[in-house]
């Protein structure tokens, strides 16, 4: 049913409809630029009625230097879907099946428990491979779910860089569990460290993380060079394509209660000191489960080099900067000469948006995937404990830096600090050793993720730029602020 039929012709081509969608979804990453669309190939899944096609292509976007390759998963009805005109891909004509109806697939509640039961080992995926440079191999990944059913779906808004289905599902005991299903729109060749990261510390038994409940991985051709199609002799990238988690409705995420306790003046101390012990206890497992790295004298100038080329780019990017660059330069030349301890898998993305306030379970940690602009390459390298530590610090800041913005001469300096403190009492106790000690390394992560977010503010929302600004001029006592410089 997913419009196979040898012979049979489309117009317009799955391809051109595609192209002529992809540019407005928010998960889009050449925003402004003519899609230059390259098939690589495509895996089907089989609606158990036999009425919807389910067509998944993998597809190189040539628009970008290296393409970009992603997942465009589609659905084909001979009728509209109900309310899911905002997911209509295109209506094309089949010259076997007549008018098809094309849609955005995790809108479609079909493909959503076809997904979810490929992901737990229910069902098997099949080829429509649409190149013969390789032949796909797509599996579902179960991890003790099996006999459970997806019986409703919905996508969730506002997701910038990937795709999620909340649903509800039934286990094999007949009770009802909330879950969600990730779909990963760009697609890179390796693990996933959302998928291994959490599955680690799933399988550990850690209640810091969602359970983990199934995956799908997959192998394509290389995407190669723009605008060549995938040889026969090509190599083949295998990576995650989606994961299907334990879904916790109702919880609040920790910003937001972060937000209202800052913006009311209300203590979060002991908010932030058990968030602290939670992420210490995730580091601590981390380090245990999955190999570390030692701080050998090389791998240390790597780090310090990546972050003098961040610096570099930032104040290329931002000329407010420049007078800070001496600063921040000896920031950078300070943490060069400490003492490193070993490196290990993180968070690597780590703010109080992807923490969840869960009663009777406390803070839970979401989202592992890391800064979704890095390469994956570098997302699932051993990294610092601190840049997660830093990453939380700079979050708390901003909480109280977003209450200072919108309310104008109301200060949050020192529920900032106290909320602060507090995270890294919490990090201490349990890690047995103090961030605050490695204050040179520290510091250095502090005005790396800074830059990160004034580049940010520069690029979506120049009026913000003061908050990581400020809180460089407090770690840079000696930057050389002038009036030129504010805001």
């Amino acid at each position: 049913m997913a419009l196979l039929h040898k012979g049979a012709s489309i117009s317009p081509t799955k391809k051109d409809a595609i192209a002529a969608w992809i540019g407005s979804q928010r998960w889009y990453a050449a925003k402004g630029r003519t899609p230059a669309l390259r098939p690589l190939f495509a895996w089907r899944l089989d609606d158990p009625a036999g009425e919807v096609g389910i067509e998944t292509f993998v597809i190189a976007d040539d628009a970008t230097s290296p393409p970009i390759v992603y997942q465009v998963p589609l659905t084909y009805r001979g009728a509209p879907l109900g309310g899911a005109d905002a997911a209509l891909v295109g209506v094309v004509e089949h010259s076997v099946l007549g008018t098809r109806f094309v849609y955005d697939a995790p809108h479609d509640p079909v493909y959503a428990a076809q997904l979810f039961a490929l992901a737990i080992g229910e069902v098997e995926a099949a080829s429509s491979s649409i190149t013969d440079a390789v032949e796909p191999a797509v599996n579902g990944i179960g991890m003790g779910t099996r006999g459970w059913r997806l019986t409703e779906s919905r996508v969730l808004s506002g997701e910038q860089s990937n795709t999620s289905i909340i649903g509800m599902a039934v286990d094999a005991k007949g009770e009802p569990q909330p879950v969600i299903i990730k779909v990963f729109r760009a697609l890179a060749d390796g693990r996933n460290p959302d998928v291994e990261l959490q599955g680690v510390l799933a399988a550990a038994g850690s209640t810091r993380v969602p359970a983990s409940l199934g995956a799908v991985a997959g192998s394509w051709p290389e995407a190669g060079k723009p605008g060549r199609k995938a040889a026969p002799d090509a190599g083949v990238a295998t990576g995650h394509l989606a994961f299907a988690q334990e879904f916790l409705p109702g919880a609040q995420d920790a910003w937001r209660e972060a937000l209202v306790a800052a913006g009311h003046g209300t203590d979060f101390a002991a908010g932030a000191r058990t968030l602290g012990d939670a992420t210490a206890e995730v580091h601590s497992l981390l380090a245990e489960r999955l190999p570390t790295e030692p701080a050998d004298p090389e791998r240390v100038a790597e780090t310090i080099a990546e972050m003098r080329s961040r610096a570099a780019a930032a104040v290329a990017e931002a000329p407010q900067l420049a007078s800070r660059a001496d600063a921040i330069d000896a920031v950078y030349d300070a943490a060069a000469q400490a003492d490193w301890p070993a490196f290990q898998r993180i968070h690597g993305d780590y703010h109080l948006g992807q923490v969840l306030h869960v009663p009777e379970r406390g803070w839970v940690l979401l989202d592992f995937e890391g800064e979704p602009l890095r390469p994956l390459a570098e997302r699932t390298r051993a990294d610092q404990p601190l840049r997660d530590v830093a990453g939380m610090l700079r979050s708390f800041d901003y909480a109280g830096g977003s209450v200072e913005q919108s309310t104008r001469g109301h200060s949050a300096r020192d529920w900032v600090e106290n909320a602060q403190q507090a995270f890294m009492d919490g990090y201490a106790a349990r890690a047995g050793h103090d961030p605050r000690d490695a204050q040179a390394l520290l510091f250095a992560y502090l005005v790396d993720k800074a830059l990160y977010e004034v580049v940010y503010e520069v690029r979506n929302r120049p009026d913000w730029i003061g908050i990581p600004l400020t809180a460089l001029d407090r770690l840079l006592p000696d930057a050389g602020q002038t009036k030129e410089d504010q805001p």
